[in-house]
């Protein structure tokens, strides 16, 4: 059968460095760092003490406060991001066939405020009280819910889930939206991901794995992939969601367009539980995939926005990756690690980066890594690739590929170009 065309049609987004699509990318763009103290919890007892937090959200522009005390704050913050997607994409909802419309989001965690109040209360409280748990506790908790309310908000009647695959969740939601749409399942899906686990549990946690910096007197300058000095990811949460659309679809109710997916790769390092192979196999298997799903050489990608969450075997493998599958061409591209701004949205992470990566196509620009130095050089990374580093770069990006890893060895990966009739 002949797979029909997919667009993006509409965008929101509630980051660490903004309310909306645009104000994120402006600051993303100037090189801003969204990193500081915590503030959600008490965290001077951690050894990481500093996160990208939302900041300054109005959830109640979005949300009605009786609905947003039934919703974990990731829920939360889904929503917000979603309602901005589908205004941004200007649909008539009165008149769409909702039979038509689904919702896929990628989530790796889901409610775990909700589960760690709940069982704190009962560690604490248990014994006195007896087993009294919230009524909204299972569905406050369960990482499918936000699916769920976004299609209760707006009627949509279309193939509704979440997809979970740890950092890569939100990159195979969207490859997952894709396929729906090109294979005829639905003409428009609201899908993006959603994370929020900046906590006195997921900090821990974390902390105990020394998966996070611990620079704590400069959290600002504490993400800083393939540098040498670089000492782990930082926390952050947010949500990104996309509005994609079948193209004839698209074009009949006359929508803006931002580019053209073209292509979505999957594979996994079958290596460790929670370390990339470092000679970056799972990733160059990826990226192929992608290329191959999309009918484009490597020589067509102009920029890689790359998983690239500054940690050591991390940056390397995915460096190491990117020469494997683009050779030569590798030189010519430009790379950048947007975590370096954001923190690392877990679930959220492709979604958010996705966005990036249609704005650089859309704009012909290139984000930045930031907080590299001069000669802080790790000597198993080739610093001949461009990696973007501290000013963003204009130059034509005829296409833009973005890469997602997760814990379990699970790689995803999705491409998206101009478009053009």
């Amino acid at each position: 059968m002949e797979l029909k065309r997919v667009v993006v049609t509409g965008m929101g987004a509630v980051t660490p460095l903004g309310n909306t699509a645009e104000e994120t990318w402006q600051n993303i763009v100037a090189g801003k760092s969204g990193a500081a103290p915590i503030t959600l919890f008490d965290a001077s007892a951690f050894k990481t003490q500093f996160a990208c937090e939302v900041k300054g959200l109005d959830v109640e522009k979005y949300i009605d406060k009786k609905e947003a005390r039934k919703m974990d704050r990731y829920c939360q913050l889904a929503l917000c991001a979603a309602t901005q997607a589908v205004d941004d994409a200007n649909l008539d909802l009165e008149n769409e066939d909702k039979n038509r419309i689904g919702v896929v989001l990628g989530v790796g965690i889901g409610g775990m405020k909700t589960f760690e109040e709940e069982i704190t209360n009962w560690a604490i409280n248990g014994e006195k009280m007896g087993p009294r748990f919230g009524p909204m506790f299972v569905p406050k908790m369960i990482s499918d819910i936000a699916a769920g309310h976004i299609s209760i908000k707006y009627g949509f009647h279309g193939p509704n889930y979440i997809t979970s695959s740890a950092c890569a969740s939100s990159t195979n939601a969207l490859a997952d939206a894709f396929n729906l749409i090109r294979l005829g399942k639905a003409n428009i899906i609201v899908s993006g991901g959603a994370e929020a686990a900046i906590l006195p549990s997921g900090v821990g946690g974390f902390n105990a794995m020394k998966a996070l910096s611990t620079r704590n007197d400069e959290p600002e300058k504490a993400s800083r992939p393939f540098s040498a000095s670089r000492d782990g990811f930082i926390m952050g949460e947010g949500s990104g969601v996309l509005i994609l659309e079948e193209l004839e679809h698209a074009k009949a109710r006359g929508a803006k367009i931002y580019a053209e997916m073209v292509g979505a790769g999957m594979s996994a390092d079958a290596h460790h539980i929670t370390a990339s192979h470092p000679e970056g196999l799972g990733a160059i298997l990826v990226m192929q995939n992608a290329l191959e799903d999309a009918e484009m050489k490597p020589e067509d990608i102009d920029y890689i926005n790359v998983h690239g969450t500054s940690t050591h075997v991390g940056d390397i493998s995915e460096a190491k990756a990117i020469q494997a599958v683009f050779g030569q061409h590798a030189y010519e591209l430009n790379i950048s690690s947007t975590k370096s701004m954001t923190g690392h949205l877990l679930g959220a992470a492709g979604s958010v980066e996705a966005m990036f990566s249609v704005l650089s196509v859309q704009n012909d620009i290139v984000p930045p890594t930031i907080n590299h130095e001069e000669g802080d050089n790790d000597e198993e990374i080739d610093y001949n690739l461009n990696f973007t580093f501290n000013q963003a770069q204009k130059r034509t990006v005829r296409a833009a590929l973005s890469n997602t890893f997760g814990f379990g060895g699970h790689n995803a990966c999705v491409i998206f170009k101009k478009y053009a009739e």
